[in-house]
């Protein structure tokens, strides 16, 4: 059974650490002349890609830390980070093939350009988040973690 008032509360806190992560990964990316030409060829606006990569960055932590916290018996591994990393490694590849492409190819006439340079910008974020949820998941007492996932006593059985 799973204790859902104590992992919702650190499924937060770490989403909002991977949040912070991401988006700080994307405003450093923001300030280099190749992110100038990225959103120059994809016509995306600067502010409104601040705002819209804080918000992406918070689902993709929510993707991420909610099945570190439920499975992390299952995922392979010893270390939170490296879990985290794992975990985020596959929303990467589903971010890449869901997003990635289809935007690279209506956006722009260079599509292997920009979608190169996409894939590289979502890497490093992605990165990014992957490593702060695990880092935060690393500090929270081990115990703490597993009695999260797991109840000491089944339901109805005391």
């Amino acid at each position: 059974m799973i204790n859902k008032k104590g992992i919702l509360k650190k499924v937060l806190v770490l989403t909002l650490v991977g949040g912070l992560a991401f988006w700080l990964a994307n405003f450093a990316i923001s300030r280099t002349a190749i992110a100038a030409d990225y959103r120059a060829g994809m016509s995306i606006s600067y502010y409104p890609m601040l705002l819209e990569s804080l918000i992406g960055g918070l689902i993709i932590g929510l993707w991420v830390s909610f099945p570190l916290l439920r499975f992390y018996n299952r995922i392979p591994g010893k270390n939170p980070i490296i879990k985290s990393v794992l975990l985020s490694t596959l929303v990467l590849v589903i971010v890449t093939v869901t997003l990635g492409g289809p935007s690279s190819f209506f956006a722009t006439s260079n599509v292997l350009k920009y979608f190169i340079i996409g894939t590289v910008f979502n890497i490093i974020r992605i990165t990014a988040l992957g490593i702060a949820i695990g880092y935060v998941c690393m500090r929270l007492p081990r115990e703490e973690v597993i009695s999260t996932v797991v109840s000491a006593n089944p339901a109805g059985l005391d």
